[in-house]
């Protein structure tokens, strides 16, 4: 008899897939939740496999704070239209009007932290009981407490220490009226397996990935992207640079590299290289030791 030997990638791609079936089998109304990073990009993908030849059974939901990159932006209109799925927006700016987030001041104010307050009142609005996240272990130490199934309690909430122990790819998504669980099926993928896989299965990315012309300010060792959002300190001013994105998110927190990598070739080069992980040009995570994680246990992604 021949044996099935898979590549990790393969074998990362089938345990995705099982857990996005898992979740098709346990909640009743799931959602993915979508920024236009490569990881959200990916996850759509997998979906797509997961339930093929029928169309991805969840819709899309962005919490959009205003503050995004318009490439992002752009890429993720187009990708719900060319697959044909529900794209649901939650605006930022909808919960500053409202009074339920009051906005940051200071010279480049974020928006990330108020994602959690639109994003809780956007899974109540739609009733959605599981929201599938494109965390993953390697990138922080608070997302590498998470389970495949985190749950959350009845006000959206993460408690790392309340959490269901998954054993023998058997997981546990009972849950009490008003209580909901993020997914994770890519927890277990790297920064490395995400380009590759990329790579392997032909995925459309954003240009912003790719290296490209842009006006930045170096602020405390980042390089802040120019926006109408961000206040210019004294003596600073922008300057353009060849540069390229590791992760996505505000304009005003998200620090650039300085890259010529063009192509996906050039980029798994660098990352095999890279002695920093893709969120170390993060400015919210440089808040505090536990500025994730403090974000997480409020509704956090």
């Amino acid at each position: 008899m021949s044996s099935l030997n898979l590549s990790h990638l393969d074998q990362l791609e089938s345990e995705a897939i099982f857990i996005f079936r898992e979740v098709a089998a346990q909640f009743e109304k799931p959602v993915i939740l979508f920024s236009g990073g490569k990881d959200s990009i990916t996850m759509v993908h997998l979906a797509r496999k997961a339930f093929w030849p029928a169309k991805v059974p969840f819709p899309l939901l962005h919490i959009d704070t205003g503050h995004n990159f318009p490439e992002a932006l752009e890429f993720r209109d187009s990708l719900a239209k060319k697959y044909n799925v529900t794209l649901d927006i939650g605006l930022v700016q909808d919960s500053i009007d409202r009074g339920t987030a009051r906005e940051e001041k200071g010279i480049n104010p974020s928006r990330n932290s108020l994602q959690s307050i639109t994003l809780l009142e956007k899974l109540e609005e739609g009733g959605y009981d599981a929201a599938f996240g494109g965390g993953r272990r390697d990138e922080e130490k608070a997302r590498a407490k998470e389970r495949f199934f985190s749950h959350r309690d009845e006000f959206g909430q993460w408690d790392p220490k309340n959490q269901r122990p998954e054993l023998w790819n058997l997981y546990n998504g009972k849950k009490a009226v008003g209580e909901s669980f993020r997914i994770f099926p890519i927890s277990n993928w790297t920064e490395m397996d995400v380009w590759q896989y990329i790579k392997k299965e032909k995925i459309e990315l954003p240009s912003i990935y790719f290296s490209h012309k842009r006006s930045v300010v170096n602020r405390s060792g980042v390089w802040i992207a120019e926006s109408p959002y961000n206040t210019l300190l004294e003596k600073e001013s922008y300057e353009e640079r060849v540069i390229r994105y590791r992760t996505l998110g505000c304009m005003t927190i998200t620090g650039a590299i300085e890259s010529t990598a063009s192509t996906l070739d050039d980029i798994i080069e660098e990352v095999a290289a890279a002695r920093q992980t893709e969120r170390g040009n993060r400015a919210d995570d440089k808040r505090s030791e536990a500025a994730m994680e403090d974000r997480k246990k409020q509704g956090y992604f």
